[in-house]
């Protein structure tokens, strides 16, 4: 079973038998391979009617929710992992939600985009325009970011809320973590992983 490279690396850090809710969990693939790999159980929240399609014919099980209206439906502690990749920078309040995903599970995890890489900041330096990259693909005018933020950004957001980072791993545009990426991850690194909890 084929799953996006970024879904892969998470994918380790769940362990079998767990509890798992997935925002903006797009077809569903992550929670497929994880039901299959890992035998977990859980739900995928998406918006989309595209994806909420594909979700139901891969057999995962989904709810129509729109992400800002954060998750006040489930309990607290209802999973052992609450993922959300690459749908950080969409949200208009993505304190507030991380707050939810900590209350809804014991732990989190988050990817999104590292706005500090040297290319976004070559084009706003030197070009003096909003960057176009292979992680940010989007024109200023078309692009679903809301709140784009850096590695440092993040982590003083998580220092701010008590939250601790039980693993970071930041990689390139090809998923893959190198010496540069380790050494000086918010200048060089592209996608940032995190997992984390309170602490």
């Amino acid at each position: 079973m084929s799953l996006r490279p970024d879904l892969q690396l998470i994918s380790k850090w769940i362990k079998a038998d767990s509890r798992i809710l997935d925002l903006g969990c797009g077809d569903g693939a992550l929670l497929e391979y994880l039901i299959a790999e890992r035998k977990v159980s859980g739900y995928g929240i998406e918006i989309d009617h595209t994806n909420i399609i594909e979700c139901i014919n891969k057999g995962v099980n989904v709810i129509q929710n729109d992400l800002d209206r954060g998750l006040s439906s489930f309990e607290d502690n209802s999973f052992d992992y609450v993922a959300m990749t690459q749908t950080l920078q969409a949200i208009w309040h993505p304190d507030k939600l991380i707050e939810d995903m900590l209350r809804v599970g014991r732990e989190a995890i988050i990817t999104f985009p590292n706005f500090g890489h040297w290319k976004t900041r070559l084009n706003l330096g030197l070009g003096g325009r909003m960057p176009v990259t292979r992680s940010l693909p989007h024109k200023w005018y078309n692009t679903p970011n809301i709140h784009l933020c850096t590695i440092r950004d993040f982590e003083k957001l998580c220092g701010q809320m008590g939250i601790h980072i039980i693993k970071r791993q930041v990689v390139n545009a090809s998923h893959k973590q190198t010496p540069a990426t380790r050494w000086f991850p918010n200048l060089l690194g592209e996608i940032a992983l995190y997992h984390i909890r309170h602490a």
